[in-house]
C-alpha cells in the first residue's frame, strides 16, 4: 500500500536520495527545499514528488509549512528530517538564531511536534532525523546561539546531541524515533566553502564519500519497517549503544519550546 513520506532537504543529496528511492517504491513523496533551483532538480528526477519549497531555518517558514503539510496529507508515514547546511562562519537569521541552531535543532523539534496528528493517523509511523547520531556533541547550555568564539564544528556537533535529547524527549510506543548517521556521504559538501578549500573537500568526497546510491537503502529499510523501540540510534546502518540522560532531554526540549515561543 502506498504510503506518504514527507523529507525535509529532500531536493539535493541523500533526502534527494530518499525521494527517488521511494517514489520508485509508488510511495506518495513531499520533499521540502529552499530554493526553486532545488525544486527544478526535483522535478527533473522525481517527477511524481511534490515539491514544496520554505526556509527551514524560519520559524515563521516552519510553521506555516507545518500548517500546509496537515491540510493536505492528513496521514503520514514517515517524516524524514535530511535538511542541514553546514556553516563555515556564523550566520544569523532574520529572526536572531544561529542558522545551524534554527535549521538543525528549532525547525526539527518543530516538525516532529507539528506533525505527531498526521503520523498518529498511520499504522507504522517513523521519524528519521539524519544526523551526527553517537559523535559525542554536547550542548552549550551557556551560549546556545554561539555568539562567543563560533566554530562551524561545534555548532554541528551541538546540533547532533540536540537530535539525540528531542529524540528521547519526543519518542514514544506509537512514533518511533530513529536517528540515524549516515556518516560522510556525497552530498555537495563543498559548496559552503570558499577557495581553495571547496576544492579540497570536493576532492575528498570524491575519494573517501559513500555514494548516495549506497547510503539510501539502510535508511528505507528503517522506513519500511521501524525498529520496536521507541528511540533507536544508528551508523552507516548498524545500531549504536546511545545513552541519554531524560532528566537533560526534558531541560532542553523544555529549552527549545521557550525558545521557538
Amino acid at each position: 500500500m502506498p504510503r506518504t513520506i514527507v523529507i525535509t532537504g529532500g531536493t539535493s543529496g541523500l533526502g534527494l536520495g530518499l525521494a527517488r528511492h521511494h517514489a520508485g517504491l509508488g510511495d506518495q513523496v513531499v520533499a521540502v527545499g529552499g530554493s526553486e533551483e532545488g525544486g527544478r532538480r526535483l522535478r527533473a528526477e522525481v517527477p511524481s514528488a511534490q515539491f514544496v519549497r520554505a526556509d527551514l531555518s524560519s520559524l515563521h517558514q516552519s510553521r506555516e509549512l507545518v500548517k500546509r503539510l496537515i491540510d493536505e496529507h492528513p496521514a503520514i508515514d514517515a517524516l524524514v528530517l535530511a535538511a542541514f547546511r553546514f556553516n563555515p562562519v556564523r550566520v544569523e537569521t532574520a529572526e536572531g538564531f544561529e542558522h545551524t541552531f534554527a535549521l538543525y535543532v528549532i525547525n526539527r523539534r518543530l516538525m516532529a511536534e507539528g506533525l505527531r496528528g498526521p503520523l498518529e493517523n498511520t499504522p507504522a509511523p517513523v521519524i528519521v532525523n539524519l544526523c551526527g547520531a553517537g559523535q559525542g556533541g554536547r550542548i552549550r547550555w551557556d551560549d546556545l546561539q554561539l555568539t562567543a568564539g563560533y566554530r562551524a564544528l561545534t555548532a554541528t556537533m551541538q546540533g547532533a546531541r540536540a537530535s539525540e535529547l528531542l529524540g528521547a524527549a519526543y519518542a514514544s510506543e506509537r512514533i518511533k524515533y530513529v536517528l540515524y548517521n549516515p556518516v560522510f556521504v556525497a552530498t555537495r559538501l563543498h559548496e559552503p566553502f570558499k577557495q581553495p578549500l571547496r576544492g579540497l573537500v570536493r576532492a575528498g568526497s570524491a575519494l573517501f564519500a559513500q555514494p548516495v546510491r549506497k547510503a539510501v537503502p539502510p535508511i528505507a529499510a528503517l522506513i519500511a519497517q521501524p525498529p520496536a523501540e521507541p528511540l533507536t540510534a544508528w551508523k552507516k546502518g548498524k545500531p549504536l549503544d546511545l545513552t541519554v540522560d531524560r532528566d537533560e532531554a526534558r531541560r532542553f526540549e523544555e529549552t527549545v519550546r521557550t525558545l521557538a515561543g
